[in-house]
């Protein structure tokens, strides 16, 4: 049964009767650790770390103490891993935490949901909404930013003059690359004015145009002492570089808006120097190893081509001796071409024969076949005349079949033809009318009458 449930049916007071069963200790504090955790909320609370403890699951356990007090905390895993510096024992810190009880001894503790150095909340939080709003932005991209030159010409690096990363950097490039030109860009990075002097900076580096890749660095410190490097002036002025920007600013687990906004962020400013700079050491090597590759590949070429030579030189023959070769060669070949020339013309000779003795056996009997075609003329021009008279016989009889049906025949026997006005055949009294013309037409002209009367 739950704290709440208990307060619901006023069953706290029941509990400290006499006759109310006894709790077990773990329900007490189950019941104790419900109750905290629903009444006191998520809240702030400030104070020093003390016995930290970082355990092998990845846990932290430590104390939070003030003057006169102290609690117990515990931060877990999927929580601390999201804080991007380090806590150590004696430092100011506000935790976001939940107050609670461990059952299993009966602790009072805090369950630690965020954590920050005490006094800074302000300034994270500034931190946070600027690089939210520039990052919405698109400044911090990475489709924007520009990949260094693998061999710059010149480096430029925006530092103040007494900055120990200055040192770090130039000991570096001395190391890596003696006689590469370097070109410094003084300005404060420290302080309420660093920011205009450290984009004044930037801008007269892009305005010179001497070199291929410009470091902006410092060393590290507190947040207060990085703050000019999280300027909104900053960044704008780094995305607005025509040449790449590498940031080493800090230490590895330093993080300000100048580092989302540039090309590049190194760790800290020495590895800021080894990224833009060429090994002098690692290029003599590998031009050590390409010469030796290069005088390997030319050796084996002159090898390779002497052994050539002698195998040519095995191949050159005198002139004279080569013309005696081709003389032989060619009187062999005119040897050979008589003997095919021979051997061709008698295999078309015998052709020839053969083909003579064929023509001769298929020569045709001219006579015979006249003969045939006498007899074959005489009976076409017989089955012509037949054809002709029985074709004259067959249209004598349908002229005379026609003649009978002509009407022109029977108006010689005395009939005739009765048309009405408009040429039509009269065969019924009923298609003529009363005082109607029409006309007659007879064997020999025609007349044109009036109805006077009709019967059926």
């Amino acid at each position: 049964m739950t704290v709440e449930e208990l307060l619901d049916k006023n069953m706290i007071t029941p509990l400290l009767s006499p006759l109310t069963p006894p709790l077990s200790v773990s329900a007490l504090n189950r019941l104790a650790r419900e109750m905290l955790e629903q009444t006191l909320p998520l809240t702030w609370v400030a104070g020093e770390i003390s016995n930290l403890t970082r355990a092998t699951s990845g846990h932290w356990y430590f104390s939070l103490k003030d003057a006169s007090a102290q609690v117990r905390c515990v931060m877990f895993r999927g929580r601390n891993q999201f804080i991007d510096w380090r806590p150590e024992n004696g430092m100011q810190v506000e935790v976001r935490a939940t107050p609670t009880l461990y059952e299993a001894r009966g602790e009072f503790q805090l369950q630690v949901d965020t954590l920050r150095r005490a006094g800074l909340g302000a300034l994270f939080e500034a931190f946070e909404q600027l690089k939210g709003k520039l990052e919405r932005e698109g400044l911090f991209e990475s489709a924007r930013k520009r990949s260094l030159p693998r061999f710059p010409q010149c480096i430029g690096i925006v530092t103040s003059l007494q900055a120990a990363a200055l040192r770090d950097v130039l000991t570096t490039l001395k190391r890596r690359m003696p006689g590469l030109p370097i070109v410094l860009y003084p300005t404060p990075v420290q302080g309420a004015d660093a920011a205009p002097q450290i984009v004044a900076a930037l801008q007269s580096a892009y305005r010179r145009a001497e070199c291929d890749v410009v470091i902006l660095c410092r060393g590290g410190g507190s947040i207060e002492d990085l703050w000019p490097f999280n300027e909104e002036m900053v960044a704008r002025t780094i995305v607005s570089s025509p040449i790449p920007i590498v940031c080493g600013i800090g230490h590895e687990t330093d993080f300000t808006i100048a580092d989302f906004a540039a090309d590049l962020r190194a760790p800290t400013p020495t590895a800021a120097a080894e990224l833009v700079s060429p090994n002098r050491t690692d290029l003599i090597h590998k031009l050590v190893l390409h010469q030796t590759r290069l005088l390997r590949q030319a050796r084996h070429q002159l090898d390779t081509l002497s052994q050539h030579l002698d195998y040519l030189a095995r191949r050159l023959i005198h002139p004279g001796r080569r013309l005696e070769a081709r003389q032989a060669a060619l009187g062999n070949l005119n040897q050979r071409l008589h003997q095919a020339m021979a051997t061709a013309q008698e295999r078309r000779n015998w052709h020839h024969r053969a083909l003579a003795r064929r023509l001769q056996q298929a020569r045709p009997n001219f006579s015979t076949w006249q003969a045939i075609l006498a007899t074959q003329a005489a009976g076409l021009i017989r089955a012509m005349h037949q054809h002709l008279t029985h074709t004259r016989q067959n249209t004598a009889r349908l002229v005379s079949h026609l003649s009978h049906l002509n009407p022109e025949a029977v108006l010689q026997r005395g009939y005739s033809i009765v048309l009405n006005e408009h040429g039509v055949i009269v065969h019924d009294s009923d298609q003529i009318r009363i005082e109607e013309s029409l006309n007659i037409r007879l064997a020999s002209g025609s007349a044109r009458v009036r109805v006077t009367d009709k019967s059926t």
